[in-house]
Formats: C-alpha cells, structure tokens, sequence
C-alpha cells in the first residue's frame, strides 16, 4: 500500500477523522479523539505506526521483517509498518482495522456511546 492507499482505507472507517496534530508534516487519522494511524507526508519515512494489541504485534513482527516496534511510540501499543515491504496490502488493511478497533475499543463508554458503539 502507498500512503494514499492507507489514507483513503483509515477514512472510510466509521467516524474517522483526520488532522495533524505535530506540524503541516505529520498525519494523523483518529477515532474519537484518540490516534490509531500516525504517518508523516514529507516523505522521509517508508512506514506508518499503527496501534496493536502487545502479544499480536509480537507475532507480526516475528514473521514480517517490515513491521517493527512503533517508531517514536510506546513500543509494547504500536507498530510501524513499511508501505512497501513483506506485508501484504490486505494484511496492511487488516492491521489498520485492527488498530481502529484497538483504540475504539478503549475510548469512554460516553464517547462509544456517542459514536455508536455501544
């Protein structure tokens, strides 16, 4: 997946917005308030983070040598994917859903509620 691909994929999730948070440099898509995509559009990195469940990012980064510990993240909650590298674009995809569903799965019971989660 490129960066668009990861862009247009993040935004047509429920209730996802996007803004940039560190700068006009750095991207960030959320749920709720709370970060689950973070990518910089100037180009000097090959990957974007993700949020991951600690025991699944220890098996993905066992058998996928383009996803790491979070780049600049808390390393146990994130990951960073390459864009281009071993993982597949309907893993990447997966792994996008699986860190909106991380973060959302953590926000208020007020906010799921709000957002209709629950």
């Amino acid at each position: 997946m490129n960066i668009e691909e990861v862009r247009e994929y993040g935004l047509s999730l429920p209730h996802v917005t996007e803004r940039m948070p560190f700068g006009p440099d750095t991207y960030c898509m959320e749920i709720g308030g709370k970060m689950f995509v973070l990518m910089t559009l100037a180009g000097e990195w090959d990957f974007y983070n993700l949020k991951a469940d600690p025991e699944y990012s220890e098996e993905l980064r066992a058998s996928h040598a383009d996803i790491f510990p979070g780049y600049h993240m808390n390393k146990k909650h994130w990951i960073s994917v390459r864009f281009e590298g071993d993982v597949p674009d309907m893993l990447q995809r997966e792994l996008i859903l699986h860190s909106y569903q991380q973060t959302a799965r953590n926000l208020t019971k007020k906010r799921r509620r709000e957002l209709g989660f629950e």
